[in-house]
């Protein structure tokens, strides 16, 4: 069920970060509670709860905890999670950090582990798959979810795999009708989703292709079409 790998850090670093608080960070009540009783049952006194980049952030700055948990996705800040770790890791480089998060789209952990991230685990596991996470990055290993671990490793090992090829079927719908000119609204009436189920999606791709804009986005969406056509 998961994939601990070897790690570069040495067995005295990983000592010094066994103990102290733990900070999660987590905008959702429920992940921050299930987090909690995690932790509890680990051994953990004192865990620190925040509800966004911001709030996270100066939690961070202030405790300096060995360990932190942190989502990637936060309401109207897109994946503003990677920027965070890598901001924590720049102050603290010896800092753990364990991705929690819905996202199992390759591309996305492979960012979250080259911005400074040790763990990454799917919020759909059972706890106990949380639990095991923690204790091995707590430890100072690598830990991944087999099935991420093998997905992730195809993808670098395989230059190929552009973050254009890593789009989703339905990602790839809405950029082809983004390249149509349609709106929101006429996408998701075409394709017989939520308005929100398309802006969320664009909001991903915008992460995956690495742009900023919508305009920048629809660019890239006439530019593969231009392509293909």
């Amino acid at each position: 069920m998961n994939a601990p790998i070897s790690n570069p850090m040495s067995r005295a670093a990983a000592s010094k970060g066994a103990a102290g608080p733990v900070l999660v960070i987590d905008d959702h009540p429920i992940v921050l509670q299930g987090c909690r009783r995690v932790l509890e049952d680990a051994g953990i006194e004192t865990v620190v709860e925040a509800t966004g980049v911001v709030s996270g952030y100066r939690a961070f700055h202030r405790l300096r905890p060995p360990v932190v948990i942190c989502d990637l996705t936060f309401q109207g800040s897109g994946l503003a999670g990677l920027a965070l770790i890598r901001r924590m890791r720049g102050i603290e480089p010896e800092t753990r950090v364990l991705v929690f998060s819905m996202h199992n789209d390759p591309v996305i952990v492979s960012r979250a582990l080259e911005a400074g991230a040790l763990g990454y685990v799917l919020k759909d596991h059972a706890s106990n798959e949380l639990f095991q996470a923690f204790e091995r990055v707590r430890a100072g290993e690598v830990f991944l979810d087999r099935r991420l671990a093998t997905e992730v490793a195809m993808l670098r090992a395989d230059p190929r795999r552009t973050p254009e090829t890593q789009l989703t079927p339905r990602e790839q719908q809405i950029l082809a009708r983004l390249a149509q000119g349609k709106s929101y609204g006429a996408i998701a009436a075409d394709l017989s989703v939520s308005y929100k189920t398309v802006t969320n999606a664009c909001s991903q791709m915008r992460q995956k292709l690495r742009v900023r804009t919508l305009a920048e986005l629809i660019h890239v969406a006439v530019t593969q079409a231009q392509r293909q056509g």
